[in-house]
């Protein structure tokens, strides 16, 4: 309606401006500028009822037409609203008998003619902006379907990940734990438990889109007790998580494969191991995930197992394809030793809910 009135209005303007300026017919441009306004307003809320009741009666003919039907439409439509509303602004302006108007055969071609030009414009129009419409539609879906699918690959990728790591995790505590149960059988049995929770944890993460900080951070703990079993003093650890953000939503095992790679890359090719913090803190409208150990850092001549690098690039992909440019990680040097993962993730948002970024 407002785009209709708007219209209606311009060409108002543009006729009383070529009546009143261009053709010098007696007034001034002000002279017709009213008649001109109330006609062309109720020859435009004319074609706007009349598009609107036969969009209707039609069940959405005229905009499912083909070109040429449409065309014609657009004109009849056109030329019936220019008559009903010459005829009717010329009686509530002039008080002149639109019948009597209308009979003259010179203006009634005369206004047939512009209503033919101007539905043709009208229709031109709508159809650009009809088609403008549809390829926004269509960029939209491609957009959402790549982004949707380099999600899944992303996703796709760490299952896969995982299920190569897990089952050597599971054949190392499992003979972790059968060698301790002659020596040490409350360890063995601490072990076990722990293990079991951190299946049960992981099972329940890989099922899920999400998971909230305070389970991402017990099943951290899980898997870090059962490593301190196996590595004994060589590893210490804490976890840092306050009450405003244990029901901050992420991605489930977001932060399991950084501990993990601080583990194998950072504290186990170390002598004397070291511990990792796994902190989390607000910054403004950003959570700040941290983990840091005490290892070899990036001291190229220790000893480190294959695939260092990966996981912090699968870590990077990951991110982009959940949250866009709205979370970075940070690789940070500590002092004197080992490193820092810095994750900013935004506050407000879902990794569920965020459009994907290709």
């Amino acid at each position: 309606m407002l785009y209709t009135l708007i219209w209606s209005i311009g060409i108002g303007i543009v006729v009383a401006a070529v009546q009143g300026v261009l053709w010098r017919g007696g007034g001034s441009f002000f002279h017709y500028l009213g008649p001109t306004l109330l006609m062309s307003t109720i020859i435009g809320l004319t074609m706007h009822a009349g598009t609107v009741l036969a969009d209707r009666l039609l069940d959405g003919w005229p905009r499912r037409a083909p070109v040429l039907p449409r065309v014609l439409f657009s004109m009849t439509l056109m030329g019936f609203s220019m008559l009903f509303g010459v005829g009717l602004g010329s009686m509530i302006w002039n008080g002149v008998d639109p019948f009597k108007m209308l009979s003259n055969r010179s203006v009634l071609m005369e206004l047939l003619i512009i209503a033919v030009g101007v539905g043709l414009l009208l229709y031109l129009v709508r159809s650009s902006a009809e088609r403008r419409y549809e390829r926004a539609v269509a960029e939209a879906t491609r957009q959402a379907l790549i982004s949707s699918t380099e999600r899944m690959l992303a996703e796709a990728r760490l299952r896969a990940l995982q299920a190569q790591i897990e089952p050597h995790f599971l054949y190392n505590t499992l003979a972790n734990v059968l060698s301790l149960i002659g020596t040490r059988p409350a360890q063995a049995q601490h072990m076990l438990e722990r293990f079991i929770d951190y299946l049960r944890a992981s099972l329940a993460a890989s099922r899920s889109e999400e998971a909230t900080l305070d389970s991402e951070m017990r099943l951290i703990a899980a898997y870090l007790d059962v490593l301190t079993v196996r590595m004994g003093e060589r590893l210490r650890y804490r976890i840092e998580l306050p009450d405003e953000l244990r029901q901050f939503r992420i991605a489930p095992m977001l932060l399991q494969p950084v501990v993990e790679n601080a583990i194998a890359h950072g504290l186990e090719p170390k002598v004397e191991g070291g511990e990792i913090v796994v902190s989390a803190s607000i910054d403004g409208e950003h959570a700040c995930l941290r983990i840091s150990d005490t290892g070899a850092g990036l001291n190229e001549a220790a000893p480190r197992k294959p695939g260092g690098g990966v996981g912090l690039s699968n870590l990077r992909e990951r991110l982009r394809s959940l949250y866009g440019a709205g979370a970075k990680v940070e690789l940070l040097e500590n002092q004197p030793c080992g490193m820092t993962v810095r994750l900013v993730l935004p506050l407000n948002a879902s990794p569920t809910s965020i459009p994907s970024a290709p």
